[in-house]
């Protein structure tokens, strides 16, 4: 795993175990809505980054081109940002004794293997009880209209769904922190984000995103 020259103690957390237990604790406590309560949520916070820059450099009375170099500025902005705060968390996971607490606290939140699987679980109970509650169980997962769909329907967006998802929230999640740390997790959160939020071929977003 690539650490950015960082230099760390011989009692320095292995990365890997940490994403070890970060799957584990995933997989048991999921999103900590107990410590959600007192912290904002790592993406959430990536979130209100993008949500201030969208707001002060995309204007609509700009020209394509111009808002085309505020969107880049946008991307270098969010992308240096996260990777500033992954190498901060990286170098205190190598140097301080319980550094490896935090990471360990970011990863997990940052792992969401968890929430899909309660998610699609609530389709499977709600298709039980019928197929207008299964249809508003998925409703929360798809972006397609569920009113159309028949109860095949409704399993196979789920299980399309949650392929999608499992993609976005945990295997390239491991796949970039396994590579490069947390550094590297942390700035590929920052591009999904980004890429959710004004990567959108609108009016409002096709010169800007």
């Amino acid at each position: 795993m690539y650490t950015f020259g960082m230099a760390g103690s011989e009692q320095a957390f292995d990365p890997l175990i940490l994403l070890i237990l970060a799957i584990f604790f995933d997989g048991y406590v999921g999103e900590m809505r107990g410590l959600m309560r007192f912290i904002k949520h790592p993406v959430a916070l990536i979130g209100d980054l993008v949500d201030f820059l969208d707001r002060k450099l995309n204007r609509d009375k700009r020209g394509d081109m111009d808002r085309a170099i505020r969107g880049a500025l946008t991307v270098v902005i969010v992308v240096t940002a996260s990777g500033a705060v992954g190498v901060g968390i990286a170098w205190l996971t190598l140097n301080h004794t319980f550094g490896w607490v935090l990471e360990l606290i970011l990863l997990t939140l940052l792992l969401a293997g968890r929430s899909l699987y309660d998610h699609v679980k609530e389709v499977a109970k709600a298709l039980e009880i019928g197929l207008e509650p299964g249809r508003q169980a998925v409703a929360q997962i798809v972006g397609r209209d569920p009113q159309q769909l028949d109860i095949h329907g409704v399993c196979r967006a789920a299980i399309e769904s949650c392929a999608e998802n499992l993609c976005d929230g945990v295997v390239a999640p491991v796949f970039w922190y396994v590579l490069f740390g947390f550094p590297g997790l942390i700035i590929y959160k920052s591009v999904n984000t980004m890429d959710s939020m004004i990567g959108h071929k609108n009016a409002k977003y096709r010169a800007f995103g």
